[in-house]
C-alpha cells in the first residue's frame, strides 16, 4: 500500500523540481543588486537578449511574454505604438511567427547601467525571412530596450525600434 502512495509523491516532487528549474532557467541572470561591474552587467543583459530572441525566433510566445512587463510600451518607426504585454505578444504571433527571425549584428550591442532601475540596451539587428530569403530583402534596424529589475525578475518596460531598412545580402 505504501508503494502505491509513494509514486504520486515522487511524481509530484519531480514535477515541482522541474518547475523550479524551468523558472530558474528562464532568467538565469543575477539580480541587479548583485551585479558589481560593467562586465557582469554586459553578460547579464546579453544573456537576456539571447533568451528573449531565442523565444521570439522559435515563436515560444509563453516564454517571450515572460520578458515583458505588463505595461510594456513598444514604439516602432513603421508599425506605430503597441501598448501592453498581451497586445505585443499577439502582434509577434500575427506578424513575426513563421515569417521573420532576428539576428543581433555582432559588435553593435551597448549596455548601460540605470541606477535603481536596471539597464538600457542598444544595438542593431537584422531580420531574415526563413524560406523566403531569396525573394525577401534582408532587413536591418536599430533598437533600444529598457530593462527593469523588479520583484526578482528582469523585464522590458520600453522598446524603441527604428531606422528599419533593407540591406544588401
Amino acid at each position: 500500500m505504501n508503494k502505491l502512495f509513494a509514486l504520486p509523491k515522487t511524481l509530484l516532487l519531480i514535477l515541482a523540481l522541474a518547475s523550479c528549474a524551468e523558472r530558474a532557467g528562464a532568467q538565469a541572470v543575477p539580480a541587479l543588486e548583485n551585479i558589481k561591474s560593467q562586465d557582469e552587467l554586459n553578460k547579464a543583459v546579453t544573456a537576456l537578449d539571447a533568451a528573449l530572441f531565442d523565444s521570439y525566433n522559435r515563436c515560444d510566445l509563453e516564454k517571450f511574454a515572460t520578458f515583458l512587463s505588463d505595461d510594456v510600451e513598444f514604439y516602432h518607426d513603421q508599425g506605430g505604438v503597441t501598448l501592453g504585454k498581451a497586445k505585443l505578444t499577439e502582434s509577434v504571433k500575427n506578424n513575426i511567427c513563421g515569417k521573420t527571425t532576428r539576428e543581433l549584428v555582432p559588435g553593435t550591442l551597448q549596455i548601460y547601467y540605470m541606477k535603481g532601475y536596471g539597464a538600457v540596451e542598444m544595438g542593431v539587428h537584422r531580420f531574415h525571412h526563413p524560406g523566403h530569403d531569396d525573394t525577401e530583402p534582408l532587413g536591418e534596424g536599430k533598437f533600444i530596450h529598457l530593462w527593469q529589475y523588479k520583484d526578482g525578475a528582469w523585464k522590458i518596460t520600453r522598446v524603441i525600434s527604428y531606422d528599419h531598412h533593407a540591406v544588401a545580402k
